[in-house]
Formats: structure tokens, sequence, C-alpha cells
């Protein structure tokens, strides 16, 4: 029996478009602050808040990609899951690994 190609074309294309408002929806709504981000990503690296600078951030989806600087001049990339409306402002522990 051969399906008809339209509505699953139809249900494919209101997957996309509805994963893609998901991802709008989650950006728009992060509510990280700095000092927060701060925070979580010292926790894991081991660090206090205070010795840490933000070097940038950069949010996608329920992603928030940061780049730390410790007081040593060590630099970290962290990813930090949720922290918007979708998660419920719930946020995983940061990943975080040493930049070269």
């Amino acid at each position: 029996m051969r399906l008809p190609t339209f509505p699953l074309a139809a249900a494919c294309a209101v997957l996309s478009i509805t994963l893609a408002g998901c991802s709008t929806v989650a950006e728009k709504t992060n509510f990280l602050s700095d000092e927060s981000i701060k925070s979580k990503v010292a926790g894991t690296l081991g660090h206090d808040p205070a010795s840490l600078t933000l070097v940038n951030r950069r949010t996608d989806g329920t992603n928030t990609y940061v780049t730390v600087r410790t007081n040593n001049k060590k630099e970290f990339a962290c990813t930090l899951n949720g922290g918007n409306l979708l998660s419920a402002g719930l946020v995983n522990p940061p990943s975080c690994t040493p930049k070269a």
C-alpha cells in the first residue's frame, strides 16, 4: 500500500516549523545572567566566581556557549543547557573543556 506523499510532506513541514519555533522561544527567553553563568561554571571548574572573566557568550536554542578566563589566563569553553522558558528555568551542570 502506498501512502499519499502530500500529507507526509505536510507533516514533516509542520514538525520542522514547530521545532524551529521551540528553538527561537528558548533563545528569546534565556534568562541566564553573566553572574549566574560565572557561578555555575566556577563550580564545575573548581574556581571562585570572582576569579573568572566571561570572555564571550552565545545562545543557540536551549544551549548557551561561553568562554571564560581564569586569573591565571587559562581559558575554557563551556556549554550550559537550559535556563529558559522551555526548560522551566532549570540548568544542567556546565560542560567545560580547556581551550588550546
